[in-house]
């Protein structure tokens, strides 16, 4: 029986959103900026990486011909032919641009009701949110309560954080309550009760995730995130592939945040990793031993919470070509009869202002032993890669999506 791979690029979008504008995205192309970039060296960085954006086994599998698929952004012609794989792009049904609708959408389940937000205002949540916070957690207070990117507020507020035993809340553009302490002064379990208890509060809000954010470090230069990062996610409104998959009994690997953001249902085995090289490592050694009808399904987060988020562009172009080197390991470790594929939940364009993610279109790319070449053009919903994936494993047609032939 066939096995499949779902690999998540955490925020590789490819541009080309038609909505984009309505999301205050115009002109946002996470991996086709990230390449114009680099064409022009602005890329280079001393000792790890310089000139022209160097993708060969993602463009071999029609990275590049994705993004011409997708978006009008000029690019050099393809220094790597397309061949053995299926490729093409998608575009977003969800609404809103966030992680849980991308992945819930990739894995047959559209999200088609409204996020809650928090507006941009400081304090950003509202009053009677934060005492209860406080007056059932045994808080001396709050600090931060407005929009921030995760690291800065981190260093801004760090140290009297760690002075007054106040944690750090803030929030994005996304629909999500952050809650950042110290692990040592503060706790790591504690941490994880707050940010419980905010759950719960949140919900009367329809705010999709409550974030964990534990951070080390004695001062600003030095405060670090950890790998301790939890989310605590509302769970996708219909079955999802990772349900179907579950439900006829089939064996299921969730690796990095995957069992977060599928709020822990229809997960099954749960792989813990942190960074890339041990994010694939893991993947390689599940693949290694997943049972024959077996999915597994891994996010590479690096993309987005180092170098999209932080508009670092020349570190996100250290990244992809970092894990472009570890592609052929994938290749190696399928079975004849496994399918594999790779996409993307939404885009964080390393070029655009702010340090939000960005809506785009994202890349497709499926391959295995024994799968044909040949575009599958540009879908209308990320749920076609689930279908996909539920008929290539013979399990009962998801509710929304479009397999490809």
């Amino acid at each position: 029986m066939s096995r499949a791979l779902l690999v998540i690029m955490d925020s590789v979008g490819i541009g080309g959103a038609p909505d984009a504008a309505d999301y205050g995205d115009p002109g946002s192309n996470t991996l086709g900026n990230i390449i114009r970039a680099c064409a022009s060296g602005k890329c280079d960085l001393s000792g790890l990486r310089s000139g022209p954006l160097k993708i060969p086994n993602l463009s071999g599998l029609g990275l590049e011909s994705a993004i011409k698929l997708a978006s009008p952004l000029t690019l050099s012609p393809l220094s790597v032919e397309v061949r053995g794989s299926r490729w093409g792009a998608a575009a977003e049904r969800s609404r809103g641009k966030d992680t849980p609708s991308g992945h819930w959408e990739i894995a047959g389940v559209p999200v088609t009701f409204e996020w809650g937000y928090f507006p941009h205002t400081v304090p950003c949540f509202p009053k009677v949110l934060t005492d209860a916070l406080s007056s059932r957690c045994n808080l001396p207070g709050v600090l931060g309560n407005k929009h921030a990117s995760g690291t800065e507020i981190i260093a801004e507020l760090g140290v009297e954080h760690r002075a007054t035993g106040k944690p750090i809340v803030y929030t994005s553009a996304d629909s999500v309550f952050q809650i950042a302490a110290h692990e040592g002064t503060f706790g790591l379990e504690r941490l994880y009760d707050v940010c419980k208890v905010a759950f719960e509060l949140c919900a009367p809000h329809n705010i999709g995730r409550v974030i964990a954010r534990p951070f080390t470090g004695d001062t600003p230069a030095h405060f670090q995130r950890t790998a301790n990062r939890r989310d605590f996610a509302v769970p996708p409104p219909e079955p999802t592939l990772l349900d179907a998959a579950t439900a006829a009994g089939r064996e299921v690997v969730s690796i990095g945040k995957i069992g977060d953001i599928f709020a822990h249902r229809g997960t099954g085995r749960i792989v813990k990793a942190s960074g890339h090289p041990a994010l694939m490592e893991a993947t390689i050694e599940t693949l290694g031993t997943l049972k024959d009808g077996g999915l597994a399904v891994v996010n590479f987060v690096d993309f987005d919470m180092l170098f999209g988020h932080r508009r670092d562009v020349a570190g996100y172009a250290d990244a992809l070509e970092k894990f472009d080197a570890m592609v052929p390991r994938l290749f190696s470790a399928l079975r004849p009869g496994d399918l594999a594929v790779i996409t993307a939940d939404h885009g964080c364009d390393p070029t655009a202002p702010g340090s939000d993610h960005t809506r785009e279109c994202v890349p497709v790319l499926a391959f295995g032993p024994g799968v044909a070449g040949g575009t599958i053009g540009l879908r209308d919903s990320f749920a076609d890669i689930g279908q996909t994936i539920a008929m290539h494993l013979a399990l009962a047609p998801l509710a929304h999506g479009k397999a490809w032939s």
